[in-house]
């Protein structure tokens, strides 16, 4: 009878204790959706010359930080300071051309208002004169291009960031649009945390997400979700031009049906453990709503 009675008292707790671990599952599985398939992603701005040469100036090194509008690269000038004293030669013919059909514009006036010269003669010195302004005009224009292309040899910091993956030296003769090093804009870190489809309906836009980073999970650190894929890319069935601008995701092996992953974007909040960088593994948890609402309420109560 004893023995029958621990059997049963056994099998309970059995239960009990599957019961519970299954309810934990739900909750951190469906409840409070978690991940550790994230990783940080930035802005990278690609760094090309507008205009082609040999370089003669290395300003920054691989992997430096550098601030908006510091020099990166300064190609050699000679050629287009050149072009622009062509270009301003030719602005002074223009204006001086300009005046003379001016002057001559002025003289047959006056003589067709005397009747002493021919309508035709009037309206040539008419024509000439515009034809002079519109050669000023042009001359401007090429003057302000060739200025423009004087000023693109030096190749400036668009964005503050880190200079990365940089391979050029001076005398490397570079084109235009030819992409020299990439520069990862600083003010753009984000987490890109994969979900399963079926626990999207948890993550909504404005929650509160706990990170870590690998090799740091006592120092977790916390972000918002910003907003969640309206798609991925669909290898079966799809045409490809209307989907290779869609992120491209694996799915996981579970059970037999493989759910799909979805990317949330989670804007990163505080300070880090380590400063961020493109690619670093991250684990994210969506925080319930009782502890988003109880974390908003700590920050307001702040002074």
């Amino acid at each position: 009878m004893k023995v029958r009675i621990i059997r049963y008292a056994v099998t309970l707790i059995i239960v009990a204790l599957a019961s519970l671990a299954a309810l934990t599952l739900y909750r951190q599985y469906l409840a409070d959706p978690w991940t550790r398939d994230g990783q940080v992603r930035a802005n990278v701005v690609g760094i090309a010359p507008r205009v082609s040469g040999p370089v003669v100036r290395v300003a920054v090194h691989d992997n430096q930080q550098v601030k908006k509008g510091d020099l990166l690269f300064e190609i050699d000038p000679a050629d287009f300071a050149a072009r622009v004293d062509v270009a301003n030669g030719q602005l002074l013919n223009a204006e001086a051309n300009l005046k003379q059909r001016e002057q001559d514009l002025g003289r047959q006036s006056d003589l067709y208002r005397k009747d002493v010269s021919a309508q035709q003669d009037y309206q040539n010195a008419q024509d000439a004169y515009q034809a002079a302004q519109a050669q000023v005009a042009s001359a401007k224009a090429n003057l302000e291009l060739a200025r423009l292309n004087l000023s693109y040899t030096k190749l400036l910091a668009p964005v503050d960031g880190y200079i990365t993956n940089m391979n050029t030296s001076p005398g490397t003769w570079v084109s235009a649009g030819q992409q020299l090093t990439a520069l990862v804009d600083t003010n753009s870190f984000w987490i890109a945390a994969y979900f399963k489809e079926t626990q999207l309906p948890r993550i909504q836009p404005g929650q509160k997400a706990r990170i870590t980073m690998m090799g740091y999970r006592r120092q977790p650190f916390t972000g918002t979700v910003r907003s969640v894929g309206w798609g991925i890319f669909v290898l079966d069935g799809s045409a490809r031009s209307a989907t290779d601008l869609l992120p491209s995701v694996n799915p996981t092996i579970d059970w037999i049906r493989l759910p799909q992953r979805f990317p949330v974007r989670i804007q990163v909040e505080g300070e880090t453990p380590v400063p961020l960088r493109i690619g670093q593994t991250i684990s994210v948890s969506i925080m319930p709503e009782s502890e988003k609402g109880h974390t908003q309420n700590s920050q307001s109560a702040q002074p």
